[in-house]
């Protein structure tokens, strides 16, 4: 069914008619003028506080706390310093590295003939070697290689604890690093407390499998024994009887 042009547009009149009696009835056409003409409001901007450039020191600012603890006594976050353990540990005083001592030739040979003989007079049932000392063993390094062939054929194929004993019966355990072939952790305090210096010569006795039986050979002995030596005291004996026959020339010639 098809509406007539002239029908919906008396249609639309009418509707329009009957919205502007009702909007006269409710007022509205006042109530629009009234908002028009009231002046416009803008919402309040916020005031963000200002705070101060400087930090509050906390000592003058207020502690906030809660009223659970108020109570109970402030905490203190101060770091507490912590002590150490107490365990017993040697220390050893650092030798000077310019005082060393380098031993001759004459010296280092004197030692090591001594040590040849004495190991000469040993037990063959226990394996032994000689290793003459240097200055990277007796001060800056302290490391002490062995053998390579007599680790590999007496020692163990691992890191293990060694013990050296002296002539006196002191012990002192030493770390036996099997891949270097050497004697790391403990031979400090070893050369250390047995004033080894470069030119003395150590003779060492595989007693048990992880002890060593150690014999010091003193380089600077011999110097102390040539100054013993029988020539020297005829020597000095010699010189003693020429000051004494002196004196007495010298007395006689004032008679």
């Amino acid at each position: 069914m098809v509406v007539s042009k002239s029908t919906y547009e008396e249609c639309r009149r009418q509707r329009l008619e009957e919205n502007k009696k009702r909007m006269e009835e409710l007022n509205l056409h006042k109530l629009a003028k009234a908002l028009k003409s009231s002046p416009s409001s803008k919402p309040s901007s916020v005031v963000k506080p200002r705070w101060p450039r400087h930090p509050v020191s906390p000592s003058s600012a207020p502690v906030r706390r809660s009223s659970r603890i108020a109570t109970m006594s402030p905490a203190n976050y101060k770091e507490a310093p912590v002590e150490p353990l107490l365990r017993p540990r040697r220390s050893y005083q650092r030798r000077d590295l310019l005082n060393r001592v380098y031993a001759s030739d004459e010296v280092r040979q004197y030692a090591i003939d001594r040590a040849e003989e004495l190991i000469s007079g040993l037990d063959s049932e226990h394996p032994s070697f000689i290793k003459p000392m240097f200055q990277s063993h007796v001060t800056g390094g302290f490391w002490l290689g062995l053998p390579v062939h007599f680790c590999k054929t007496h020692l163990p194929d691992h890191d293990e604890m060694i013990a050296l004993v002296d002539e006196d019966g002191n012990e002192s355990l030493t770390k036996y690093l099997a891949d270097k072939t050497g004697l790391s952790g403990g031979w400090r305090g070893f050369a250390i407390d047995h004033q080894l210096v470069d030119g003395d010569t150590l003779v060492f006795q595989l007693n048990k499998p992880t002890k060593f039986q150690v014999y010091i050979i003193r380089a600077h002995e011999s110097e102390d024994n040539e100054k013993n030596t029988p020539e020297k005291e005829e020597d000095d004996l010699e010189a003693t009887h020429l000051t004494r026959s002196s004196k007495r020339f010298r007395a006689s010639q004032l008679v």
